[in-house]
């Protein structure tokens, strides 16, 4: 019996990466909602309370810095694992996304392999003892 899918919150505001990427996590058996602004994305994880949020920073109006800090202080240690997808790499962006509460940070194009190792794990984290996140099964 195939385990359920995580309930994931994609927060992208590029449609044409936005839809890709919710395909290829639907083939991986994941439920996913789609929001393309900050205050969307925030309705959406108070509404559906998502296992996983993969959140572009490079959003119009409210970066996704500041959505992830909002996320993790209404979560108070309870919430989704945050995930920023992002063209930044900068190390300046990998300290933002720490301190904004972020817990894993991927440079777009975010390698496949390692995005499913990482959910797979999370996913395993969810139903039992915790593993270790990047970690080969």
């Amino acid at each position: 019996m195939k385990a359920k899918g995580l309930r994931i919150l994609l927060v992208e505001d590029q449609p044409d990466c936005a839809n890709s990427t919710r395909v290829m996590l639907g083939l991986w058996g994941h439920e996913v909602e789609l929001a393309a602004d900050g205050p969307t994305a925030l309705l959406a994880a108070q509404t559906r309370r998502p296992d996983v949020v993969l959140l572009d920073i490079g959003l119009p109006g409210m970066d996704g810095w500041a959505v992830a800090k909002l996320l993790h202080d209404q979560a108070h240690g309870k919430g989704p694992l945050l995930v920023a997808v992002t063209g930044y790499g900068q190390p300046s962006a990998y300290q933002n996304s720490y301190d904004s509460g972020i817990d894993v940070h991927f440079v777009k194009p975010a390698d496949p392999d390692e995005l499913k190792r990482l959910l797979d794990n999370w996913q395993k984290a969810l139903a039992g003892p915790l593993h270790t996140l990047l970690s080969p099964e």
